[in-house]
């Protein structure tokens, strides 16, 4: 009976992510083809076992008959492993049903550390948490990274003006990193939230989005620097879209030179229903 009620437990859990939208704070939505066919597959197995654990019951009742006496001592070792494996198994499904789905925000870039560069993971390439520029040069081989990167040097270098949006925020941006001198002095428009990094003016700030490349684990926080004509007074989270001119500046605690912003128009505007942005293919 335990494994029915697992199994319908995430059946449960997938549609529910599904229903609500939850989904795409775990994955990118490119794969949710493969979590809308495992409500199906879990439906499946659950009803399998249901069938298979009434099967049983019937065969249990007539072998009690027959039952004169068994070791108790193997009774206890089977008893302690079921509890320890449904145990792990029961510990994702409590927590994905029962306990909030948190969205990542500052607290979480305060807590990594604030670096130009990716954050290498015991040399696991999916692991890499990367801070401020897009790089998805790690999923791809060197002369297909190139050809994706001219293609797209082509695609965001056409006028005076890119308008960075969640369809294509992380490529967009990563073209502006790879390619700044292309976009010096155009306009550039774009929508995050607030961060403060350090050895900023009182008129400088981060605007930041979360980026999901294929899932959560690989979740990155990727914007740019801003400059505004005069002092301004946000807090970290507050949502802004602002739109300005790009230029280049040494950043001393990156020891790098990094593009900016020169903001000319900002406002402050609601944090939208999906606050991340995926990389499409």
């Amino acid at each position: 009976m335990i494994r029915f009620i697992i199994l319908f437990g995430f059946m449960y859990l997938f549609l529910h992510l599904h229903a609500t939208g939850d989904i795409s704070k775990y994955i990118n939505m490119k794969y949710s083809y493969l979590t809308f066919i495992m409500i199906f597959i879990f439906a499946f197995m659950a009803l399998y076992q249901l069938i298979k654990w009434n099967i049983q019951g019937k065969k249990g009742t007539e072998e009690e008959h027959h039952d004169h006496g068994h070791d108790h001592s193997k009774d206890e070792n089977t008893f302690l492993k079921k509890l320890l494996v449904y145990g792990l198994l029961l510990l994702p499904l409590v927590t994905g049903i029962f306990l909030p789905i948190a969205t990542l925000d500052s607290n979480i870039v305060k807590a990594k550390g604030f670096h130009f560069a990716e954050i290498d993971n015991d040399k696991d390439q999916y692991a890499d948490h990367q801070i401020l520029r897009p790089n998805t040069r790690l999923y791809y081989d060197s002369d297909q990274y190139e050809k994706m990167a001219t293609s797209d040097r082509k695609k965001y270098d056409k006028g005076n003006k890119l308008v960075l949006n969640d369809d294509n925020f992380l490529r967009g941006l990563e073209t502006v990193y790879n390619y700044p001198g292309d976009f010096t002095n155009e306009t550039i428009s774009m929508k995050g939230f607030v961060y403060h990094g350090d050895s900023l003016k009182k008129n400088q700030l981060f605007v930041f989005r979360f980026g999901i490349v294929h899932c959560i684990a690989d979740a990155g926080v990727y914007g740019m620097m801003l400059e505004f004509p005069k002092d301004v007074n946000y807090k970290d989270d507050q949502w802004l879209q602002v739109e300005g001119t790009m230029s280049t500046v040494f950043y001393q605690p990156f020891k790098q030179t990094i593009p900016y912003l020169k903001v000319t128009k900002w406002k402050v505007v609601k944090a939208p229903k999906d606050q991340y942005v995926y990389r499409p293919y």
